[in-house]
């Protein structure tokens, strides 16, 4: 996520809108303590074993408020950090530092701990055909970061936001009709080159889907035997994905059913953050 643009446009404001949520008017703290500007340097320590993500969203926060800040980062996103590591040492206004600090610890947090279990998931599917997808089940206003962080972590992501794709789920099937006029609405409406997903939560569906040319079949909080029948049903004539109820647990399970994508909400929903602090701050312009 080190692109100049990417920043400017998706990532910028929404750091704004963390720093604004901290900062009201300003930080009585610091600012109490620090009247003029010093030049400050803060050491970035892992205490836990993880994966890291989210490293240039971190220094974004220091740069955003003091542009000549920098940094020496001795890891990159997707490394795997042990505790005690030394990540990282910001040099900035100390003002900065100070004020900045929890939400720079924020971002990386939360991210590092959701590349960290996504990047437990995705090793218990290397040797199969499926792939660890994410969900839209996000932080509001995070799901930038937490999309790129399961990325980091070695997952793939679904859909971004709902004009990114088509997934008819039981409610659209339901206002359409059925799963076949679903189907032919939504092919009759989208660009050609949009693909046709559709929620399936019986064989039944399953064999309506497939007839009505969906591209992709959502095989919903199916059984493992249930599941093992709508891969044979469908034989390669679309695209599988399981989803719902899907945990660390069954991961291996699901996977040897042979489904195609595995889609697992609790990447982002459930995964714990990883523990990062900012440390040892001196002050080296006085």
């Amino acid at each position: 996520m080190n692109n100049e643009i990417t920043f400017k446009l998706n990532v910028d404001n929404l750091i704004m809108q963390s720093l604004r949520e901290d900062i009201s008017s300003e930080d009585v703290s610091t600012n109490s303590v620090i009247r003029s500007s010093k030049t400050g340097r803060v050491q970035l320590l892992c205490k836990q074993d993880g994966v890291i993500a989210g490293m240039d969203v971190f220094f974004r926060v220091f740069s955003i408020l003091d542009p000549s800040a920098e940094l020496e980062a001795y890891v990159k996103d997707g490394d795997i950090v042990k505790n005690g590591d030394l990540l990282a040492v910001v040099t900035a206004d100390v003002r900065a530092l100070l004020s900045g600090e929890r939400t720079a610890l924020n971002f990386l947090q939360r991210m590092s701990g959701i590349a960290t279990y996504t990047r437990s998931i995705a090793d218990m599917l290397k040797g199969s055909k499926s792939k660890l997808l994410d969900t839209r089940k996000t932080t509001p206003n995070m799901r930038i970061f937490e999309k790129y962080a399961v990325k980091v972590g070695g997952g793939y992501n679904h859909r971004y936001n709902l004009s990114d794709g088509i997934l008819l789920k039981d409610n659209h099937i339901a206002a359409a009709g059925g799963v076949k006029k679903a189907v032919e609405l939504a092919r009759e409406y989208a660009p050609f080159v949009r693909k046709i997903e559709i929620e399936a939560e019986s064989l039944e569906m399953v064999e309506e889907a497939l007839e009505a040319g969906a591209d992709i079949i959502m095989l919903d909080n199916m059984s493992t035997d249930m599941m093992k029948q709508a891969v044979e049903i469908i034989d390669g004539k679309a695209e599988t994905e399981c989803s719902g109820n899907v945990t660390k647990e069954r991961v291996e399970e699901l996977a040897k059913i042979g489904v195609d994508y595995i889609s697992c909400g609790a990447l982002t929903h459930s995964a714990p953050i990883l523990d990062i602090s900012l440390k040892n701050l001196t002050i080296i312009d006085k």
